[in-house]
């Protein structure tokens, strides 16, 4: 079994190639600009983890997980446009850098491509993998709807925040993980604990991209700095301060979310901290952690197989970026 960190380079060496055609130069530079901004390839890396839990790794793994990096990059460029977001891993964002139309078709034709590499799977696995990547794309598409009507509803239940957020950001995951195991031959059991496991582990890595979005260092997390206090995004932080805010805090809440003060983000933060809203995240991202780590404790296979998928998701938990 391959650690993280090794598999990472071994699928950045796969992955770093010309996906596109040169001409039109804006349309597939576009595409290659994002590609080229790096992240930890989280995904693609965990569904070759997966996949190793069952058989050695050969290329269709590969290609399936080129297919997940292609498809997180094009929901990534088209979310930062509809989130108006300036900044991604500290680097301007496809829309900002090449306009808005041309990042549009940037993110199609790597959906496009993403296919194109579905297509390369062997002929008995390719209905399931098609179902389950299908139906992921499409959860991952309702939860970006919903997180954009949140903004404009006065108020979200913790329910439909946590919904919202796990068809978002944890289904992927956990189709991820799911994905490398099915083409490892495994069976539904297992597939179905890795994929709760994934997403499981996505809820916490929400919540703590919640905290880090708020508090975090902006050049470690390569992102606007209280990007969501600014958008009003409700956020874990943000629901757990409008149901613990006494009466003199809601009015402070609904000021600064009515406005767009210089010292929003300033003011914003005090309020989280004085609901004990970064505390009580901290205490939420240990119970989905918890979960998931169970999930991955009934996987079926040799308990120090899955030592690299443990490491994983306690260096994901403290990630700072």
């Amino acid at each position: 079994m391959h650690a993280f960190n090794e598999l990472s380079v071994t699928f950045e060496e796969y992955f770093a190639k010309e996906h596109f055609k040169k001409e039109p130069q804006n349309l597939y530079g576009a595409a290659q600009y994002i590609l080229g901004l790096g992240g930890k390839r989280v995904r693609p890396v965990m569904l070759l983890m997966a996949n190793e839990l069952f058989e050695p790794l050969t290329d269709d793994a590969y290609h399936l997980a080129c297919a997940i990096e292609l498809f997180h990059n094009f929901s990534l460029i088209h979310d930062d446009i509809m989130d108006k977001a300036p900044l991604r891993r500290n680097k301007e964002t496809v829309h900002i850098k090449y306009g808005e139309s041309t990042a549009l078709l940037a993110g199609d034709v790597m959906l496009v491509k993403a296919y194109e590499y579905l297509s390369k799977i062997p002929a008995k696995y390719l209905q399931p993998v098609l179902h389950l990547f299908n139906t992921t794309a499409s959860e991952v598409c309702e939860g970006q709807q919903f997180d954009m009507e949140f903004e404009n509803k006065s108020i979200v239940s913790f329910e439909e925040y946590e919904n919202m957020i796990a068809l978002k950001t944890s289904v992927l995951l956990g189709a991820s993980l799911q994905l490398g195991a099915i083409l490892g031959g495994a069976g539904l059991n297992n597939q179905d604990h890795l994929y709760n496991f994934g997403k499981m582990l996505g809820m916490a890595f929400q919540v703590q991209d919640d905290y880090l979005d708020a508090f975090g260092d902006p050049e470690k997390f390569g992102k606007q700095p209280g990007g969501d206090i600014l958008a009003n995004k409700k956020t874990f932080l943000l629901l757990h301060t409008m149901s613990a805010a006494n009466p003199t805090q809601k009015e402070k809440l609904n000021t600064l979310l009515a406005g767009n003060a210089p010292d929003k983000v300033a003011e914003m933060q005090q309020l989280f901290k004085d609901c004990k809203a970064d505390a009580w995240a901290s205490g939420l991202k240990k119970k989905y952690y918890l979960l998931a780590m169970k999930s991955l404790e009934d996987v079926a296979v040799i308990s120090s197989h899955k030592t690299p998928l443990m490491d994983l998701a306690s260096s994901l938990m403290q990630r700072e970026s």
